[in-house]
């Protein structure tokens, strides 16, 4: 894989520890993975972007080689406040005050909130295929919640979600994963086994519940607050869907993020959900152009 000039790491922040891998030399720009994966995903554009930035690259609190603390009952221990306080913390070890952030699915909603809670950090940011949590739940129909049943299937209490996958974690994977517009062709072996590996190990599945329960209670909180206050993301935003995805189909990227940011630009790529994979050569070109400060295309 296309890390092999990357340094891995392991930094210690609040409750847990986050693992990640360097490389690269420039204007340092995170990563962030989404579900159910790693830092794997950016595995087609980490060398390249290498050329051009310090990229850090990091799995998520209770996703891959990082840390998976005890949640609580308010699940505030895998809020997006707390992963996005990890990665500030992670970019600082570094020395590293502000910096740009290109993420993915759950990263994305980390760093939407990273934004919000340390607007002065971020210089410029890219999503990847989401649309506001808030947004997807209140304004979600049937064929949105049939494509991501596991919204609502991971916020379950537990053990009953934890039981079920931690049964059967690579069906779960193939399930998910293999059942987007793509299916599993896009995927390197080796990514997919890591992402297999991963989900595998003791107390991820709960993890990754929880991450979801977060997002269907103490993020919703945290996200209104936001709204009522008028506290919307303050630097250049850039949002990139899947054509052949569902965010673009059940909602209206641009116009839902225009509503909680303020500098908003972006298009569709010719592409499914996992656009680091599916389309690397048209992302690397997206985000040259965006964190570069060149034209983007419209």
């Amino acid at each position: 894989m296309s890390f092999e000039a990357f340094a891995p790491f392991r930094v210690t922040v609040q409750d847990t520890d986050i693992f990640g891998v360097k490389g690269g030399a420039g204007p340092p720009l995170l990563l962030l993975h989404g579900h159910p994966q790693t830092h794997m995903i950016w595995h087609r554009v980490a060398a390249t972007l290498a050329n051009h930035f310090t990229v850090i690259a990091t799995d998520l609190r209770g996703y891959g080689a990082s840390g998976r603390p005890p949640s609580d009952a308010r699940h505030m221990p895998y809020s997006k406040r707390a992963m996005a306080a990890d990665q500030v913390a992670v970019m600082r070890h570094f020395g590293f005050e502000q910096f740009h952030v290109c993420a993915h699915d759950r990263g994305a909603r980390v760093a939407h909130r990273l934004a919000l809670d340390h607007a002065d950090a971020v210089e410029r940011m890219m999503l990847l295929d989401i649309a506001p949590t808030l947004a997807m739940y209140e304004k979600t129909d049937r064929a949105f919640a049939t494509a991501y049943f596991h919204w609502f299937f991971l916020i379950q209490p537990a053990p009953l979600p934890e039981t079920l996958i931690g049964a059967h974690t690579d069906a779960y994977i193939e399930r998910v994963m293999g059942n987007r517009s793509a299916g599993l062709a896009p995927f390197a072996p080796a990514a997919l086994d890591a992402y297999r590996a991963a989900l595998a190990q003791p107390g991820a599945v709960h993890a990754m519940c929880e991450d979801y329960r977060a997002s269907a209670t103490i993020d919703l909180e945290h996200d209104r607050a936001d709204l009522e206050r008028g506290n919307k993301v303050a630097c250049p935003l850039r949002v990139l869907w899947g054509e052949h995805g569902i965010v673009g189909r059940c909602f209206d990227p641009l116009d839902e993020w225009r509503r909680v940011a303020r500098d908003v630009s972006g298009r569709a790529l010719d592409c499914g959900h996992y656009i680091p994979e599916e389309a690397p050569v048209a992302l690397i070109d997206e985000l040259l152009a965006f964190f570069e400060a060149r034209d983007p295309a419209a």
